[in-house]
């Protein structure tokens, strides 16, 4: 029995002319930036850090994360699109049946971090002002506040979804998921997508074929909340910011243990997957990043100048 159970059937981004749609998925990318600037704003003048390091940051974050997030989408869960679809890889049309705007669909959080770190090395080589860890250790408490909307965004577009719920009481019929939008248009003979999705709802026989899912990106939206206000916390109450390393360890402890249990009620992503020891391909790429945390927090210590 559910008690708490619904139909998801959103508009999911805004007609501009033609193909052409504003996402909001890709404004929750937008709103995950711009919250991401004001904090690090608000961190720099905090401890009397130029602000004229701050723009330039910006643009590495946003380029490094984006690449990063489709590069590892591809090579982790979708790699046919490098001989199926190539330049939808970079660009945020496909080609596959015509030339249609999608936004940057199929992005990987294992990816955009790996994205950020290169990024925030390749930054630090250019402005010395202080250590890539000390960047890190700062950056990744608006990452966790960004992860929150990103969730939410893959929420919105029916993906990432859960596996089907049973008897547990929360369940989401996924309807956009279930019927890609060139079998809903022939399914009811309504050429447009939206109207044919909403026709669904006035269709038991269509409906009911839906299955009750977890709505597992609401999963982990949730917890990045916490991850946040843990790190925020950290930062600001303790004297934990000042140990090199362990805000930044602290991230990938909380995040991907998150992700590896939020990861046993998920569908397998993409059509290349894995499952080694009953543990999938989201699992085991976190496992790495948790590792590396518990050494960030407890095993690492800075180097020091012997004068």
């Amino acid at each position: 029995m559910h008690i708490l159970k619904f139909d998801w059937n959103p508009i999911t981004g805004i007609d501009i002319v033609g193909n052409f749609k504003i996402h909001f998925y890709s404004l929750m990318w937008v709103v995950a930036f711009i919250l991401g600037w004001y904090i690090m704003k608000r961190i720099y003048t905090k401890e009397k850090v130029s602000l004229d390091h701050l723009d330039p940051m910006f643009i590495y974050v946003v380029l490094s994360t984006m690449l990063g997030a489709r590069l590892g989408h591809v090579l982790f869960y979708q790699s046919e699109l490098i001989s199926q679809d190539f330049w939808s890889i970079f660009l945020p049309f496909s080609f596959k049946n015509g030339v249609e705007f999608t936004g940057f669909q199929g992005l990987a959080s294992h990816g955009a971090a790996i994205g950020i770190i290169v990024g925030m090395y390749l930054y630090r080589r250019k402005y010395k002002y202080k250590s890539v860890l000390w960047i890190l250790d700062r950056i990744v408490i608006p990452v966790a506040s960004g992860a929150v909307f990103i969730r939410i965004g893959n929420f919105i577009n029916s993906e990432i979804i859960g596996k089907a719920s049973g008897d547990f009481p929360l369940g989401v019929r996924f309807i956009q998921d279930y019927y890609n939008k060139y079998e809903i248009v022939q399914k009811t003979g309504i050429k447009n997508v939206q109207e044919a999705y909403n026709s669904v709802a006035n269709n038991p026989e269509l409906l009911e074929a839906v299955p009750y899912r977890h709505p597992a990106q609401l999963y982990e939206s949730f917890c990045y909340i916490f991850v946040f206000l843990i790190l925020l916390y950290f930062y600001s109450r303790t004297t934990k910011r000042d140990q090199t390393g362990f805000l930044f360890g602290l991230f990938l402890v909380l995040l991907w243990t998150i992700r590896f249990f939020v990861e046993r009620v998920k569908e397998p992503q993409g059509e290349e997957y894995i499952n080694w020891f009953g543990l999938n391909t989201g699992q085991w790429l976190s496992i790495p990043f948790i590792l590396i945390g518990l050494y960030f927090m407890f095993g690492y210590k800075p180097k020091t100048l012997v004068v």
